[in-house]
């Protein structure tokens, strides 16, 4: 604060200095002599003669940011004419009279009333002049002067940003240039020193030092490394007055950091990995990762992997993960810890950009052990063969050997192994196979013409550990043999011109054998040895596997024979040979002249007229079938025998009805009521028939009520009969009437054998012949003894 007070006390001094030299210099103005007695000639040849110019002012200073108590003394105006008797009046006007510039029109002294910035306002253009008082008439012409404000040292540098944000790369050379930094003072860089500026460095030696007059700031140290130490936080100090004592100063930070170079090669932290994988792993299943750490960062940190030496080279493989800077080991074959249980790799990690400059710091490069053991993993059997393919012939006996299968368990343990066929794939159990040794067997004939391959699969699976199992499979070819004769290979018709020529072919046939082909053609074909010489057709092998057929005479008649039935022998080419008798039919044919089939029918002579024989059978069978028709109708009718009336009961000629009461014989009539044999629904109403649909609802008439019990029995019963017959709503079987009275007693005495001693009865039945017709059938059972011993 003290220094400050003196500072400002010094620029007071100073201030006051310059106001001394500019009196002395207004002085000296006012003291310069006028011009007199120079002429100029004007126009037409007048001499001119200039005014006595009384005062010329050039400028006026004063000092900047002054805060004394009176008001500043700029200047004084004064004119020649003055002669102090107050009759001279001076005027001031321009920028900043009577505000900032205030003059006394009597003495002509020019004060400053306010403080003034430089900085805001450097100078101001005033103008004087001198008028009379009284008249205000211009006794000088008007005078325009400038008053500067003297720059005093009250701005500190500024620098352009507050905080600066720089990169170097690492191991940089001293005296890199890193940034330049730049500061500005508001003073006036025309007078003093007050704007010349010193730039300085406050912090970050000894790391960085600053070009005092250019403020570029660079490298102080050799060999910075980024690794250690990668940000350095540098201050930089402006200071003004050319850096004296006394002048002022403004700081800026700036943060500089180090850029990567690839001056680290990458290093294993350690000398071997461990790894295992068990040998159940499938290629492409990762083992493991190693890592090389590399300081350096981005493109110059990218490290690549790669195996350079090992027994395991063919494999593993190693691939790199950039994300994650690591070295993947990978399964690249299937493994078998029977076979081989440990692997050795040398895996190398190498920069992938080098930087020439760093090439002394090299290798960029390291390498590493890496040891693989393989875990031993239970395994399913393994068959010897990824297929199998046999053969049989087809018709081979039941229990023939197809082929035999192996699988072994590959792990230490060796488990025994049992074989089975997937069903699924022999659904109709061709074949069977030995559990034990692998043997595939047939069980049943093969025929190679319905399947000429079979496709199974045979499981291998552990006897102690069923859940391993392997899957083969086989394909079984069934061997052709000549077992199918040849046949034609259509059903052929052909047809020959009644008008044929001798040797004219007429149809060519070919043959087709369902066995292999070397079994099947070449074809022969050939007539049987007894029709050789057959007056009427003869064949000629065309050795293609076709034949061609051919007439042997001139003329044919339809009259007389219209078809004819030709045997062929084909045989094929196998061994042995099998051979077929093939028919061919050969129609008969009415043909023009040209050769061209016009009929072929033979009826077409005989029956000119009238019906043909074919159209005659065709009526016959027409008839013989109407015929059958009706007689099968018929008999289906009467075999159907429904009951023409429903009743919701059963039918009581299917039930036997047993009771316990004797008749009382022709006492019984004495209390008969005849009403109970009367049909109640007969009465009532009528018992609809399925026979007949009655027109009208029936009636009993009126005469044949209920009978008194005098009554004849005889009597009542065939008038009720003939009732029944004539009502056409009774059913169509008499029904059985029951009643539960019995008369008093009987002449015939009683039927009942209850009190018969014997089976053999001493009663006469003889009188049963009297009772009319209706006991005709009880006199024949209970008739004489002679007469059964008779019939006996």
């Amino acid at each position: 604060m003290k220094e400050d007070n003196c500072l400002h006390a010094a620029l007071i001094c100073l201030g006051m200095l310059y106001y001394s030299h500019a009196i002395t210099t207004e002085k000296l103005n006012h003291a310069r002599p006028s011009l007199h007695g120079h002429h100029e000639k004007g126009k037409e040849g007048q001499v001119l003669h200039r005014s006595k110019r009384g005062w010329v002012w050039n400028q006026f200073f004063v000092i900047e940011e002054y805060t004394g108590p009176d008001p500043v003394l700029v200047g004084r105006l004064h004119s020649d004419i003055d002669s102090g008797d107050g009759n001279i009046k001076y005027i001031l006007s321009g920028e900043g009279a009577g505000i900032i510039f205030v003059i006394d029109d009597k003495s002509g002294n020019i004060h400053a009333t306010k403080t003034l910035d430089r900085e805001e306002r450097a100078q101001y253009t005033l103008t004087a002049q001198a008028v009379d008082r009284n008249t205000n008439r211009p006794l000088e012409p008007p005078s325009e002067f400038i008053v500067k404000v003297q720059d005093i040292n009250d701005n500190p540098p500024e620098f352009l940003h507050e905080n600066y944000h720089a990169n170097v790369p690492e191991r940089s050379n001293v005296g890199t240039s890193v940034i330049q930094v730049t500061a500005s003072d508001a003073d006036d860089p025309t007078y003093g020193n007050s704007a010349k500026l010193v730039y300085s460095i406050l912090e970050g030696q000894p790391y960085f030092s600053v070009e005092a007059q250019t403020g570029i700031i660079r490298t102080a140290l050799p060999n910075m490394d980024r690794e250690a130490k990668e940000e350095y936080h540098v201050v930089i100090q402006a200071k003004d007055m050319g850096g004296h004592m006394g002048g002022l100063s403004g700081t800026t930070k700036v943060t500089i950091t180090l850029t990567d170079v690839n001056d680290n090669p990458p290093k294993f932290p350690q000398s071997v990995y461990q790894m295992s994988v068990s040998e159940a792993a499938v290629p492409g299943e990762e083992v493991g990762r190693v890592k090389a750490k590399d300081p350096d960062i981005g493109e110059n940190g990218l490290v690549a992997y790669s195996i350079i030496d090992g027994d395991g080279m063919d494999m593993f493989e190693i691939t790199t993960d950039y994300e994650t800077q690591e070295g993947v080991v990978k399964l690249k074959k299937l493994l078998d810890f029977e076979t081989k249980k440990s692997y050795s790799l040398k895996v190398e990690a190498a920069n992938v950009h080098i930087d020439p400059k760093f090439i002394s710091n090299g290798p960029f490069k390291d390498t590493v052990t890496v040891k693989i053991s393989v875990e031993d993993a239970d395994e399913p059997p393994v068959f010897l063969k990824p297929s199998y393919i046999f053969e049989v012939q087809e018709n081979a006996a039941s229990g023939t050997v197809v082929g035999k299968v192996h699988a072994k368990d590959p792990d230490a343990a060796n488990s025994a192994i049992r074989y089975s066929i997937d069903r699924h794939t022999d659904l109709e159990r061709y074949f069977i196979i030995n559990a034990e040794d692998g043997n595939i067997k047939t069980m049943k004939a093969l025929d190679r013409e319905e399947i000429a391959w079979h496709n199974i699969s045979v499981f291998a699976v552990e006897v102690h550990k069923q859940h391993q199992e392997a899957k083969v499979p086989v394909a079984i070819k069934v061997v052709d043999v000549n077992d199918n004769a040849p046949k034609f290979a259509a059903a052929y018709e052909a047809f020959v011109c009644e008008n044929a020529r001798s040797n004219q072919q007429f149809i060519t046939i070919s043959a087709d054998d369902r066995d292999d082909s070397a079994n099947g053609p070449r074809f022969i074909f050939s007539l049987p040895p007894e029709i050789i010489h057959n007056p009427n057709f003869t064949l000629r092998d065309n050795r293609d596997n076709t034949a061609s057929v051919l007439v042997r005479r001139e003329g044919f008649s339809r009259q007389k024979q219209d078809l004819y039935l030709l045997p062929i022998v084909i045989s094929d080419g196998g061994l042995p040979p099998m051979s077929s008798t093939n028919t061919l039919t050969i129609r008969v044919c009415g043909c023009d002249s040209n050769g061209s089939m016009v009929s072929c029918n033979a009826e077409a002579y005989t029956l000119n007229a009238g019906l043909s024989t074919g159209a005659l059978v065709a009526i016959l069978a027409c008839i013989v079938i109407l015929l059958v028709i009706v007689v099968l109708f018929v008999t289906l009718k009467r075999q159907k025998k429904e009951p023409l009336i429903v009743f919701e009961e059963e039918d009581v000629r299917e039930n036997i009805i047993t009771y316990d009461d004797e008749g009382g014989g022709e006492e019984d009539t004495e209390a008969f009521d005849i009403a109970t044999l009367q049909n109640p629904d007969g009465i009532n109403g009528f018992i609809p028939r399925k026979d007949i649909k009655p027109e009208y609802q029936y009636m009993p008439r009126p005469g044949l009520r209920p009978a008194p019990n005098s009554v004849d029995v005889d009597d009542f019963i065939n008038t009720r009969i003939q009732e029944a017959d004539n009502d056409p709503t009774a059913p169509p079987y008499d029904s059985i009437q029951i009643y539960g009275y019995e008369g008093r007693g009987s002449v015939a005495g009683s039927l009942s054998s209850l009190e018969s001693a014997t089976t053999d009865s001493d009663l006469d039945y003889d009188y049963l012949q009297n009772w009319g017709p209706r006991f005709k059938k009880l006199a024949d059972l209970y008739g004489s003894k002679d007469t059964f011993d008779d019939d006996s």
